[in-house]
This record gives structure tokens, sequence and C-alpha cells, in this order.
């Protein structure tokens, strides 16, 4: 571990005096720009990013860059579902500020590598309920910078206590990182293209997926940990310790991100297409791939754009990158352009107020969709955001739509109501990170007030998932229609709220609607790491089969878990018939290693 801190400590100091010189020419050329009037020039060295986002420089005292994260913390630390979104930009330097990261908050590095930007003090989420709970510590995220931990539990640790719909992206931890708060509860999360220099506690989180990332080391585990493309996978096999390893990622395009280059001018990279993959993609200096000057994004502002300014910009062959806001959609967005990418800053929200969809995409190639929040209005919508039209034919392996930490929520924040919240019609479209939920607390929640058939249906061929994460809605969670597919990881929660089982029942003599369905027709299909749990909340409901897949030579299932999280009904067989039923008392919690 020593010799790995040495190493990488040297590459810090010296992409640092690298960048010495960049930086004063990005200072300076930041403050020269400051009084001009906007034009295409200057919108590239100082984007009108609105007032949720604040961009900090290591000129700035620290006090004052202290106060002003202070402010928003202050807001975002327990606004579950309030309607505040933040982002905070950190151009690159050294800085040292405590960082308690809140709801809504995405804090980002704007260096070419996380190297660029270094942050020498206590970045940190914290459990956001009683009794270090981090059940509900959600949405929020941290992209693109180092971290020397000072604080946190253990000086040197960087304490991570998150469940989903949490991105730990494009990161390097110059010491160790705990998963949790003090051990307390802690449901799920994401971390790619990161590097550890220390240890990984997990602890008692019950879930993770770690995709093309690096640690020193990684202790602890729970019910089902996935590591896809990460060059030291701990030791051990399915079931005990729950670790399912994937050598290398199929394939993969990692998120684009906002970078500063030394003049001050902003662009946004996206990473290139890569198979077969491991480890992170930023140990040369940088992640390889294409950049996109900001001038050719159209940057929008909740409350100020509607979806027919944000069309016509789209159809003109912008980009769009949304700012930290809610945007009310009397349409949805509609991307048609080959290459167009759709960036979301600080959990910028999309939320249809006449039941149309959010956002659509057309059949083409090489659409990226990042960084964004879907959610229901109060009119129900067929579909949040539906990836290619209906009946989509053609082929993108070769540049295939991808998203990226895209997020869905059905009520919570008030009554909200969808048939389906992600449709993928396009084939091999990726998707890296998603949460897609039916609140099961908060406001307008209820068996009939947020209504939603389906989290996710797959009709596209050869659609591949990292980080699957899709809870309580009423029917199939997941519905997979079409041959080809693959899951690395997935974690759901079935629905809390039937009031019985008449109500909740798919066919006949089968209790509820499995979590996991693969339609009867598909040949093909993969899926490593499935974890599905119970939480009934009324006597006399069970659900028949957690996963339920036609038998055929090419469909094939790894490493699945089913639990009761509490002591009403039970999940009664995890795939199929096979596996038994889960059980409080004593505490049963059935495993199937491979199927069939």
């Amino acid at each position: 571990m020593n010799s790995l801190v040495e190493r990488d400590g040297r590459r810090v100091g010296a992409l640092r005096s690298a960048i010495g010189v960049g930086l004063l020419a990005v200072l300076a050329s930041i403050s020269a720009f400051a009084a001009l009037p906007a034009s295409a020039a200057t919108q590239e060295k100082s984007p009108d990013f609105g007032p949720n986002v604040l961009v900090f420089n290591p000129a700035m005292p620290p006090a004052d860059i202290q106060a002003q994260i202070d402010k928003v913390y202050k807001v975002q630390e327990h606004s579950e579902f309030g309607r505040e979104r933040n982002a905070f930009l950190f151009l690159p330097g050294d800085y040292k500020v405590d960082i308690p990261v809140g709801f809504y908050t995405e804090v980002i590095g704007l260096g070419a590598s996380p190297d660029a930007v270094h942050i020498a003090g206590n970045v940190h989420s914290d459990a956001s309920l009683a009794h270090n709970n981090a059940t509900c510590t959600f949405w929020r995220a941290a992209e693109g910078f180092s971290v020397t931990p000072t604080g946190g539990p253990v000086n040197g640790t960087m304490q991570w206590a998150v469940s989903q719909a949490v991105p730990f992206r494009r990161m390097h931890v110059l010491g160790s990182m705990v998963l949790h708060q003090n051990g307390g509860w802690a449901s799920g999360g994401w971390m790619s293209d990161s590097l550890v220099d220390g240890n990984v506690g997990a602890g008692p989180q019950q879930q993770w997926i770690s995709r093309n990332s690096e640690w020193g080391s990684w202790t602890g585990a729970n019910w089902n940990m996935v590591f896809v493309g990460v060059a030291r996978p701990p030791e051990g096999d399915w079931p005990q310790p729950p670790f399912t390893r994937v050598a290398a990622t199929p394939v993969v395009r990692e998120k684009p991100f906002l970078v500063v280059d030394a003049d001050g001018r902003f662009s946004v990279r996206v990473p290139e297409l890569v198979h077969d993959s491991k480890g992170i993609t930023w140990r040369g200096g940088e992640t390889p791939g294409k950049s996109i000057p900001i001038g050719r994004f159209y940057i929008a502002h909740a409350g100020a754009d509607t979806a027919s300014t944000i069309n016509a910009q789209l159809a003109a062959g912008k980009n769009l990158l949304l700012t930290p806001g809610i945007y009310d959609l009397t349409e949805p967005i509609r991307v048609t352009r080959p290459d167009t990418v759709v960036l979301g800053l600080g959990f910028a929200t999309l939320r249809p107020v006449e039941g149309a969809a959010a956002m659509t995409t057309a059949d083409v190639d090489g659409v990226i969709v990042a960084g964004l929040l879907f959610d229901a209005g109060e009119e129900i919508s067929p579909v949040l955001l539906e990836v290619g039209p209906a009946g989509s034919k053609a082929g993108h392996s070769r540049n295939p739509i991808s998203l990226h930490d895209v997020f869905f929520r059905v009520g919570g924040a008030g009554v909200g109501r969808a048939q389906a919240n992600l449709i993928v019609n396009s084939s091999d479209t990726i998707v890296d990170h998603t949460w897609i939920w039916r609140a099961d607390h908060g406001a307008g929640v209820g068996w009939t007030q947020n209504t939603s058939a389906n989290g996710l249906v797959v009709n596209g061929n050869s659609v591949t998932i990292y980080g699957l994460f899709v809870e309580h809605h009423q029917q199939f969670q997941v519905l997979w229609n079409a041959p080809g597919g693959r899951t690395y990881f997935y974690q759901s929660e079935i629905p809390y709220d039937p009031a019985d089982q008449p109500s909740y029942t798919s066919a006949a003599g089968v209790n509820g609607w499995a979590s996991y369905k693969v339609a009867d027709s598909v040949t093909s299909h993969e899926a490593w790491g499935l974890g599905i749990y119970s939480v009934f909340r009324h006597p006399g409901v069970n659900l028949t089969r957690a996963i339920e897949v036609p038998r055929a030579p090419g469909v094939k299932f790894h490493h699945m878990i089913t639990v009761a999280l509490d002591n009403l009904g039970e999940i009664s067989n995890v795939i199929d018939n096979t596996g038994g039923p889960t059980s409080t008392k004593p505490r049963i919690t059935p495993k199937v290693a491979e199927f069939p």
C-alpha cells in the first residue's frame, strides 16, 4: 500500500507542477473576461451556468469557499425532496476545505485528470437519518478530483456513507475510504473509473457495484458485491463472501465531463468507446476521447427555458447542457441528431406536467444522455425517457447510444404517475448506472397515488446495463423483451404497499409480479449479481418468484440472492421454481449460484 501511495503522490506532484503555469492563465483569463459581454469566445471562458453553479479557483480565500459550501449544505443536508439543485465546480489547483455533500449536490473537478484538482480536507457523505442510517442518503455525486482525507472517522479515511443514485466517478482518494457511517446501515452504491490508494471498507453496505476501479485493498461484504473490470478485486467467491467478479468490462464509454484547459476555455470531454477494459482510464494523464467546445452546447436554465426553446436549439445542431434546477416540461425534449450530448449538472430534474414523456431520442448513433433526474408529474406519462421510437431496427454496435447516471422517481416530492419510467427500443444501448424508483416514502405515496407499472422495459437487441437499481414498481420492475441483453449488478426491492394478494397477482396461481422478467420469446440473456428484497407492509401478500425467465440455452444467470427485510410475507423462490422461500424467523436468505 505504501508504494502505491508514494507512486501516485509523485504523479500528483508532477501533474500539479505541469498545470501551474496553465492555472495562472486560467485565473487570469477568467478575471479578464468577467466584465466582457457574452459572445461565442467569452462563453467558452466564462459560461453562464446560472446561480446554482459555484465555480471555485485556488486563489480564493479558503474561508470564502468554505462559507459558500456551508451555505448550500445548510439547505441540502436534510432536503430529501426539496427543490434546490447545486453544483460545485473546482478549477485546477489545490484547496483546503471541508465539503459535506448534501442532497442534489454534485462536486466536480474541472481538470483533464482527477489529479489536476486536489482537495486536502474532509470530503464526505453523511447518513441522512438517525443512528448512522444512510439508507435514504440519495442524489449526490463526486466526480473528477483527488482528495487527501484529513477528517473522517479515522484521519486519512474518507467517509462515503451512501445508498442509491450517488455516483462516485473519476476520483482519486489519497488514503482510504469507508462506505458507511460508524457501522450504520447503507443500501447500495456505485464507483467507477476511480483509484483509492488505501483500503475500501464496505462494512454493512447491503450491495455495491465497482466498475473499472482500483484500490490498495477491499474489506467487507454483505449480500451482493459486484466487481466488473476491477484491476484487483477482493479474493473469495460467491456465496461466501458474496463477491461476483467479472474480469473485464465488455463494452463501455465513460460519462462525459466538463474540462477547463490552460487558456481558461471550457469544453466537454467525451470518452471513447472501449472493449474488454480493466482499471481506470486516466492512468496516462487524461481519459482518451474527443473534446467538444462549450460553445457547441446550448446551456439551459430552469424557469427560463421551455421544452420548445430547448428543442429549437437541438434541432439547430447544438448539444445540450442543463444547469441545476427543475424543468417543468409541456412536451418532450427531443434528441434527434446523431452524436448529440445531453449533460445535466447538479441533478438537473426533468418533470413532465401534461402527461407526455420528458425526453425521447431518435434511433441514431452515438447519442449520450447523462446526469439527469426524471421526476414523474401528476398526470400519467406513458414513459419518462424513451430511447429510440417503438419498432427501432438499426444496429449501433460501433457507436452505441449510452445513458450515464440517469435517475427516475415516481412520487416522493408529490404525486407522480408513469406507465413505464425508461423504455429502451434502440439496439446496443449502454446504460451505465441508473436508479429507477417508485417512492416508498415522502409525499404523494400510495398504491393508487404514485402509480407506475414498470421501471425498465427493454425492446432493443444486445442492450448492456451496469448498475441497475429498480424498486417498488407495481408490476414487473424490469421487463426484457429482446435478445442479447446483459446486466451487471441488479438491486431491487419489490413494492411495499400491495394491500392484498388479489391486487398483486400477475397470473392464475402466481403471486405478485417477478422483479426481473425475461420474456418467454427471448432466447439469449445473461445477468450477474442480482439481489431482490421484500418489505411487505400488509399481511397475506407473497411473491412467487423474484426472477422469471424462459428455459433456453442462451439464458444464463449468475449469483442471485433474496432477502425478506420484515416479518410479513415471503419471496417463495429466487428464480423460476428454484431457490426456496425467504424467512425472517429464522433468518433465511436463499441463494442460487448458477441458473440453469
